[in-house]
């Protein structure tokens, strides 16, 4: 395998730390509320990984050529986008660089962009995702751009591929705090541990939850700012707190009245204090902490409030599916401060140590 095909959504992303959970049809909303694209960084990353052996074909600015040329590559163009791109762009985009004869089509978004390359060359090539956006629930995506870079760096003469499912979160139902979860196919993939397995969107122990959420209610300080993630499990101890918190926001409470919910990485920063704390629970199938679907807790918030002052909690049974957890900021320092181990709060008296990657 040597002919590499690179794409990048260069919209992908923006709405996480607005508070917009997704950028599709909103990207002008994302802007004006001071959103700044993630993608590009995030694509530099897997390029800064991958071996120079590849022959490289992708798109005009700035949908991969700065990118790879960054890294003093030489690349082929085989499209040139429309200026500002649409998802129309990632579909001839991606039927350019199949039609140029690529082994491998590395893109770089969210599930939406998946959606796109899977509606443009279905499974004509395989594919592998760098992740990006802030839905990124396909099994079709590495871990994190550095594990992409591994990935593709691991594919020989003779690479392994399976089906793995393309699925897609109604953006207007999410923003509503309603999860509306579709699979819209399937992409070819390399066989390898770097990527994330299909999510699993099944509720279940809502007892232990309930028993987890008075621990976590019981354990808060009088006078401490503390950001509560999205989610279920998180869920439950804002219905703990008696509070209207967001089901899938980010949520800002103290001394049990909350602060704000649905809250932007702006409005988070604007409630912290002098104490503040950060309750998380690890992504069900995927066991992320944060750079899915808590984009708004931003690799500045978690810097101010301390990485000794993240709470992790976790059903038992969400625990049983995962090897460890893991972190993906986008701030390759900061996800190096935060591996290691991790002690999981996942009942009353009761925790678990889990490796965090």
């Amino acid at each position: 395998m040597q002919r590499l095909g690179f794409l990048v959504n260069p919209i992908a992303g923006m709405g996480g730390s607005v508070g917009l959970k997704g950028t599709d049809g909103v990207v002008e909303e994302a802007r004006r509320r001071g959103a700044r694209p993630v993608a590009p960084e995030r694509a530099r990353i897997f390029a800064r990984g991958l071996d120079k052996r590849f022959e490289l074909f992708t798109c005009a600015p700035p949908m991969g050529q700065q990118v790879l040329e960054d890294g003093d590559r030489s690349v082929s163009v085989v499209y040139s986008p429309a200026v500002p791109t649409t998802a129309a762009d990632t579909v001839r985009g991606a039927r350019a660089l199949r039609d140029a004869g690529v082994d491998l089509l590395v893109f770089v978004g969210g599930d939406g962009t998946a959606r796109d390359v899977l509606e443009a060359i279905g499974q004509d090539i395989p594919v592998l995702g760098v992740p990006a956006g802030v839905k990124m629930y396909s099994a079709v995506f590495a871990y994190t751009p550095g594990h992409a870079a591994e990935v593709v760096n691991s594919l020989g003469e003779g690479p392994c591929f399976e089906e793995r499912e393309v699925v897609d979160i109604d953006e207007e139902k999410f923003r509503r705090d309603q999860l509306g979860v579709s699979v819209k196919g399937y992409l070819l993939c390399p066989v390898h541990r770097h990527l994330q397995p299909s999510k699993g969107f099944g509720l279940g122990g809502e007892e232990a939850k309930r028993a987890l959420a008075e621990r976590v209610v019981e354990d808060m300080q009088p006078g401490v700012v503390y950001v509560l993630g999205g989610g279920s499990t998180i869920g439950a101890v804002k219905e703990a707190l008696g509070i209207e918190g967001s089901l899938l926001g980010v949520d800002v409470v103290r001394n049990g009245h909350l602060l704000c919910t649905d809250a932007s990485a702006d409005d988070i920063c604007r409630c912290l204090g002098q104490c503040n704390a950060i309750i998380v629970s690890p992504l069900g199938g995927h066991g992320f902490l944060f750079g899915r679907g808590n984009e708004q807790i931003t690799p500045d918030i978690i810097r101010r409030v301390g990485t000794d002052c993240i709470t992790v909690i976790a059903a038992p049974e969400k625990l049983a599916g995962l090897d460890s957890l893991k972190v993906d900021t986008g701030d390759q320092e900061l996800d190096a401060q935060l591996r290691g181990f991790a002690r999981v709060l996942t009942g009353h008296g009761e925790s678990k140590l889990m490796r965090v990657e």
